[in-house]
Parts: C-alpha cells; structure tokens; sequence
C-alpha cells in the first residue's frame, strides 16, 4: 500500500535519483517533458511518470503553454521534509550532548582504576 501521509510521499518521491535530478535541472528554469527527456535513458513516457510521482508529491507542476507543456518546481513541500529532518538533528544533537555530559561527569570503572594506579 502505498504511502498517504503528505511527509511520506514527500520521502517517497525523494528516494529516486532520477527524480532529484529533474529536480535539481527544474531549479534553473521550467523545462518541458522532451527537455527533461533529453537527459536520461529513457522515454519520454518514462520522465512523465516520473514527473507524476513529483507532481503527487507536490513538489512539481506542469503547465500547457501552447502545445508544451512547461515543467516548475514547486518547492513549497520540501519545507515540511526540511522541517522534519532539522528537528530530527536537533533532537540527536541534544541526545548526544547529554551522553556527552552524563560521560564526562561518570567515568567509567576502568577510567578510575587508571587514577587509581597513577597515584
């Protein structure tokens, strides 16, 4: 079953490298499906599945211009992807200064019976 929560789709869509990479050329300029085409080893039915994908995933719109129809990014759906993953980094960030902290304030048995034989 397929992912319904908007954060999974996101992800989801995500996880292709051919997608970011229509991504990253849509970042430019808008292009067309035969633009995008051009840079992968597929058809141009394979790109507009894969268009498809992003378009559900919101971060792609088509728009007709004529008889083109232009590809945008829309990068508004990535803020809740970048929200999620900087919350994610905060959060380990705290955990892990804690750690840090609560280590360096209980040293282990094996560093006290160094001391131990220093002195």
């Amino acid at each position: 079953m397929p992912p319904k929560d908007p954060l999974s789709v996101t992800f989801s869509a995500l996880a292709d490298p051919t997608r970011r990479d229509i991504l990253n050329r849509l970042r430019r300029r808008p292009l067309t499906v035969s633009e995008l085409a051009k840079h992968y080893p597929m058809s141009r039915a394979g790109v507009s599945q894969h268009l498809s994908v992003l378009e559900r995933a919101e971060l792609v719109s088509r728009n007709r211009r004529g008889q083109w129809i232009d590809c945008s990014i829309t990068p508004a759906s990535l803020d809740e992807a970048s929200q999620w993953i900087e919350n994610q980094r905060r959060q380990w960030n705290e955990r892990l200064d804690r750690l840090e902290e609560y280590l360096n304030n209980h040293p282990s048995k094996e560093d006290a019976s160094q001391k131990g034989e220093e002195q």
